[in-house]
């Protein structure tokens, strides 16, 4: 039977994971004739199917002072207790009108009740799913304990509470097996595991005219190479080991573009790597500020590009992160059939090598074997398609559509007959 399937987080807009796999949700729920409504703080969904409340985008002003007043410290002022309360009461009562303006039966709760970017959501949508019993499901990305920064709080009471709840009805996902020992161990829930997916069976578009001039607008000219890292500039994305790998290779041609911002985390870690790779005599430029979720002109007539323009102007994609909670920028690189490197971040070497990718991988630190293996990648072009094709191939068994098609019947199935 076709659902209303209401999908709920604190911003659904941008190429964030959090907005992204929701999409893919989205399209493959359609498939199956279920239609997807949207609530969140910050949206590019179309306004005649969604709800959008201002105080549950997690940088809502609000929220900001919620937030200064939790992390780091011990004591939680009386102050503070009532504004998480009445926020929470407030996004409670909109949760309510979301469900019964777009007649809701199911819904999704991304990252809401994982990490607490926004305490008073997740307990708005806890007291919600108690008192009205509605089915749900949990789509889990990164919980608290996996952050440094989420450890010290007074906060403890709404962690247990709502990060995630324990509540009958609701069905938790989780994106990798380390993620639901966790969650098992320390919150005695069961979950699904459900692998970031991309659609390997629709092959990539071939660049058009309109991304034809992006190699020149990066100032790369014909004989360089195009080395993207595609991931924002935070540390445990080790961008230092890219900066590394290019010493090594020791190839002028070789150009580092990475292709988005600082993010959320500072920007002295910029300034670090920007000094090191200049140090290191490492060509590397930041394209972040050309990079959008759609095709536009930005204020100076100049053409912003998507990273689906990006991925196939570049020789080699490079992905050293130390830490990922699956690792999006990998799949996306296969799927434009572009060579990756890749360092073994606890996820990947559990859950994603096995599978059987062949590229090379680093383990913490950029050896001789990683350097002649790229190397040989970007010299030998029959090499990298046959690598390229043999990747494809494994993600189009392990990570594309039908697999997330397979595990939303199954979610969708027990609420439909109650056995979960």
């Amino acid at each position: 039977m076709p659902e209303n399937v209401g999908f709920v987080s604190t911003r659904f807009a941008g190429t964030d994971g959090v907005s992204l796999e929701s999409a893919k949700w989205a399209e493959v729920l359609w498939e199956d004739q279920h239609v997807s409504f949207w609530y969140g703080g910050r949206l590019d969904r179309a306004p005649d199917i969604s709800l959008c409340i201002p105080e549950a985008y997690f940088h809502h002003p609000e929220n900001d002072w919620i937030n200064d007043q939790l992390w780091g410290r011990t004591c939680r002022s009386p102050a503070l207790s009532g504004r998480i309360r009445d926020l929470a009461e407030y996004l409670k009562g909109t949760l309510y009108e979301f469900v019964e303006r777009f007649e809701i039966t199911v819904l999704v709760i991304q990252n809401a009740l994982t990490i607490p970017m926004h305490v008073p959501l997740a307990v708005a949508l806890t007291e919600f799913l108690v008192e009205t019993e509605i089915p749900a499901i949990a789509h889990h990305h990164d919980f608290y304990w996996e952050r440094m920064r989420f450890q010290i709080s007074p906060i403890g009471d709404y962690l247990e509470m709502a990060f995630p709840p324990r509540i009958p009805g609701l069905q938790h996902v989780v994106i990798n097996q380390a993620a639901r020992e966790e969650l098992a161990w320390r919150k005695g829930l069961p979950s699904v595991l459900i692998p970031n997916v991309l659609n390997f069976h629709e092959p990539a578009a071939a660049p058009d005219e309109y991304a034809a001039d992006l190699r020149g607008e990066v100032g790369i000219l014909p004989e360089d190479r195009f080395i993207l890292q595609p991931t924002r500039v935070i540390p445990r994305k080790g961008i230092e080991q890219t900066i590394d790998l290019l010493r090594l290779l020791g190839d002028p041609r070789s150009k580092l573009i990475v292709s988005h911002d600082a993010g959320d985390e500072g920007y002295e870690y910029v300034t670090r790597v920007t000094e090191l790779a200049r140090d290191e005599g490492v060509d590397m430029r930041y394209f972040g500020h050309r990079i959008g979720d759609e095709r536009q002109l930005d204020d100076e007539g100049r053409k912003i590009y998507t990273l689906q323009d990006v991925y196939p102007a570049a020789d080699l994609v490079t992905y050293p992160s130390l830490y990922e909670g699956f690792g999006n920028a990998f799949l996306e690189a296969i799927y434009f059939r572009v060579p990756v490197v890749v360092n073994r971040y606890p996820v990947f070497a559990r859950d994603i090598e096995p599978k059987g990718f062949r590229l090379p991988v680093m383990d913490g630190f950029v050896d001789r074997a990683v350097v002649k293996e790229v190397r040989r990648l970007l010299e030998d072009p029959s090499y990298r398609e046959e690598l390229a094709e043999h990747n494809y191939q494994v993600c189009l068994k392990y990570y594309s559509y039908p697999v997330l098609r397979y595990c939303l019947q199954r979610l969708i199935l027990n609420i439909e007959t109650q056995t979960y």
